[in-house]
């Protein structure tokens, strides 16, 4: 298993309230995150650090022997927790959450946990496939018939998520197992990529691209290279 990642502010926003953490641990799996904080000027970027420091924390002290899901999912409340916690009482904090997903990879599966907008997508030569569903208004329609998926791209309310770490004191994540195989690929991404890089072009940058170990780099350059109206963050996972 090998992991890269890289995020940024864009081109627009002042902050970077993007956080991520990716670790190839010591028995070959991988456990990788992204978060994508909101809540005011400073607020979302201490939801999305928070979020990130707390999940790794709690995951890498959990027991190897406890169901995956189990660990994943624990490490996700105590941050949920955590973040809720600070935003009920820290004033400066008043409303903020972050969105969150994550993976554990080894050999031949990954689970993935999500909470917000920020997605996974499974790659390989056969194409992309998004994993996680977004818990979004704009998916909600899409779902319901009301939208095409090209038309949920550009919907001007595109941003508004429907569920978030930290905005409620139990979170309620969704879990996903994916097959891996040899060569596969997993990216996770904030909605600063996801929103400007087509799936066509992640599929093509990843199988296509170049180097497996600057493809997060091209990814970040071809959002910049489209104004990068958000923060912008990629990880890249590899079987």
């Amino acid at each position: 298993m090998q992991v890269w990642g890289v995020t940024d502010r864009g081109a627009v926003r002042q902050q970077n309230q993007d956080a991520y953490a990716a670790r190839l641990l010591e028995d070959g799996r991988v456990i990788a995150l992204v978060c994508d904080g909101m809540g005011g000027a400073r607020a979302g970027n201490v939801a999305s650090t928070m979020a990130v420091e707390l999940f790794m924390e709690e995951f890498l002290k959990s027991s190897p022997d406890d169901p995956v899901e189990e660990r994943m999912g624990h490490a996700a409340s105590t941050a949920n927790q955590a973040v809720f916690h600070r935003s009920v009482h820290d004033a400066d904090c008043a409303g903020m959450g972050t969105t969150m997903v994550a993976v554990l990879a080894c050999g031949q599966e990954a689970v993935i946990l999500n909470e917000g907008d920020s997605r996974c997508y499974h790659i390989n030569t056969e194409g992309i496939v998004l994993v996680t569903r977004d818990h979004s208004l704009v998916e909600d329609l899409v779902e319901r018939g009301e939208l095409t998926r090209e038309q949920a791209r550009t919907h001007p309310h595109k941003n508004l998520i429907t569920r978030a770490l930290g905005a409620e004191p139990v979170l309620m994540a969704d879990c996903f197992r994916q097959p891996l195989a040899e060569g596969d690929y997993l990216l996770l991404c904030s909605d600063g990529l996801s929103n400007v890089v087509n799936e066509q072009e992640m599929l093509y940058e990843v199988i296509h691209g170049g180097e497996d170990a600057q493809c997060c780099h091209r990814l970040l350059d071809i959002a910049l290279s489209r104004g990068a109206p958000d923060n912008v963050t990629a990880v890249l996972v590899k079987r």
